[in-house]
């Protein structure tokens, strides 16, 4: 039971957030602060979600055959390849590790 107690506790937070976004006025939105904020948290979110998603293993620092997978992503990236073939690269060099053995 406890688990349907914390899905609606969430629903309900998710809720309450919406509304508050909501809720904020106008002015204060258009304000460049603001609108810097705005532009700057999701990049910095993803990037934390990445680098806790490659280096992360049961609560400590591991480097493998992901951190190849992210170097190759990231020099993919540095040659302004299409995002398809930053994926790929990103999946094979990640799957040629592993097939190695790393």
């Amino acid at each position: 039971m406890s688990v349907w107690i914390a899905i609606a506790v969430t629903a309900v937070g998710c809720y309450l957030v919406k509304l508050a976004g909501l809720l904020v006025p106008g002015d204060v939105l258009e304000r460049p602060l603001v609108r810097r904020l705005a532009a700057l948290v999701p990049v910095a979110l993803l990037a934390a979600l990445t680098a806790e998603q490659t280096f992360g293993a049961a609560g400590s620092l591991t480097v493998d055959a992901r951190a190849a997978g992210l170097a190759a992503a990231a020099l993919a990236l540095v040659l302004r390849a299409p995002f398809l073939i930053v994926v790929a690269a990103a999946v094979l060099v990640t799957a040629g590790v592993r097939a190695i053995g790393g």
